[in-house]
């Protein structure tokens, strides 16, 4: 997750976060990217049913039920588990996690174990009732989920009327005082969408705002031939941070960020380089803190039945199950093969990851993606979208061979072809 608009507008230095001393224990939200214990968010999938069915949809869900879900004590065990092991935040996911009849009761025990909690919905069951509960439970955060204005929203949920439903619920949580925000994941369907879904940011006065690469996994894999190619990526970004620049000039505090592609961090460190000079030793420090893709470092997920993944979209490998031993002992099991390397990975990756002289910042970007596209969970992550010469890749030398076995979608680009 890239903190766009403080990295870009500047309104974050490193004596933030040396200010708490790094500590995920210490430091607010808002700098949590920047700790140095790295304890991870914690993304419970709390049910995999949901009312929708999103072309993106990670989770490949369904409006039904879903067999051996965690069980209420398990979920209160799990949550014990994590409040002990430091964990900073559990966000509620699903699927549809308003589906889930004991959410509420699952929240408000996680806030009085010590836990942030943060709702990630549709917003299409958040009636007034339900949104006196959201604030009732304690959620400190409710992340909305929009993929366009209108009828280019519906068709992407697989629901007419669920944008009407999808904008009354963010005004009940508004309501009830209860921060929200939007997310967006973008891709060929819905990009030229994205203008309209900053503008809606101002008109409804909606203070935060995630734009989410797509991730290939569940229905997104289906759909990765909608994948932007790079030259849109970067279209794409340039416009996030040309908002984001936009809102601070004129006085309109948004916390804009980009998540699940790190080269997005790469980029922004660029632009600082060639805009601000004076303040690119800073934000590269702030990214290096930040460290890139964290899967299997600082963000977890927990899938309905109770499985420990490196990330919400690497449902097809787990760690362990809570069922079965604490989550703290699944997550600090340097035994595990894959959990090894995702702890210090850069000397593993291929390609023109491992060749790259921004590793440090990007880390070798979304593995799943890696993996999906190549079969290997080493390759080189095929949404980045700097060309070779920004990545400081020379022709002819053995570090170009290495890459050239892998070749990702921007080398075709270059060439005037699409994947």
């Amino acid at each position: 997750m890239l903190s766009v608009s403080r990295l870009l507008n500047g309104t974050v230095e490193p004596g933030d976060a040396l200010r708490y001393g790094r500590r995920t224990s210490a430091v607010p939200a808002h700098l949590l990217h920047f700790s140095a214990d790295k304890k991870p968010v914690v993304v419970w999938n709390v049910t995999r049913r949901c009312n929708l069915f999103c072309m993106h949809c990670y989770s490949d869900s369904h409006d039904c039920a879903y067999p051996g879900e965690l069980a209420t004590e398990e979920g209160r065990r799990l949550l014990d588990d994590l409040a002990s092991f430091g964990a900073p935040t559990v966000i509620f996911s699903g699927g549809e996690p308003l589906t889930r009849p004991d959410l509420f009761e699952l929240a408000a025990y996680a806030r009085d174990r010590g836990l942030r909690c943060v709702l990630s919905t549709n917003g299409t069951l958040i009636t007034p009732e339900v949104a006196a509960r959201i604030r009732q439970a304690g959620f400190s955060y409710v992340g909305i989920s929009l993929d366009g204005i209108g009828p280019a929203h519906d068709k992407i949920r697989g629901k007419k009327g669920a944008y009407e439903e999808a904008l009354a619920g963010l005004r009940r949580c508004r309501d009830e005082v209860v921060r929200v925000g939007l997310r967006f994941t973008v891709h060929r369907k819905n990009v030229d969408q994205l203008p309209a879904i900053f503008d809606l940011l101002e008109t409804e006065e909606i203070p935060r705002c995630c734009v989410y690469h797509l991730a290939y996994a569940g229905r997104g894999d289906r759909i990765r031939a909608y994948d932007l190619a790079p030259q849109e990526t970067r279209a794409a970004v340039d416009h996030v941070f040309s908002r984001a620049r936009d809102f601070h000039r004129r006085g309109q505090e948004k916390e804009i960020l980009t998540v699940d592609n790190h080269t997005d961090g790469v980029y922004l460190y660029m632009k600082v380089r060639e805009e601000e000079p004076q303040r690119a030793d800073e934000v590269y420090q702030l990214l290096s803190w930040n460290g890139g893709n964290q899967s299997g470092v600082a963000i977890a997920s927990v899938d309905p039945q109770g499985y420990v993944h490196p990330d919400q979209f690497s449902w097809h490998y787990a760690f362990g199950n809570v069922r079965e031993r604490p989550f703290g002992d699944i997550w600090t099991d340097a035994g595990e093969p894959r959990m090894a390397v995702l702890k210090d990975r850069k000397a593993a990756l291929k390609g023109r990851c491992r060749s790259c002289r921004y590793l440090e910042i990007c880390n070798g970007n979304l593995r799943v993606r890696a993996e999906r596209y190549f079969d290997d969970f080493l390759a080189p992550d095929p949404a980045c979208y700097l060309t070779d010469e920004e990545i400081g890749l020379t022709p002819g030398t053995p570090e170009a061979e290495e890459a050239a076995k892998w070749p990702v979608p921007i080398q075709a680009v270059r060439t005037g072809n699409e994947r």
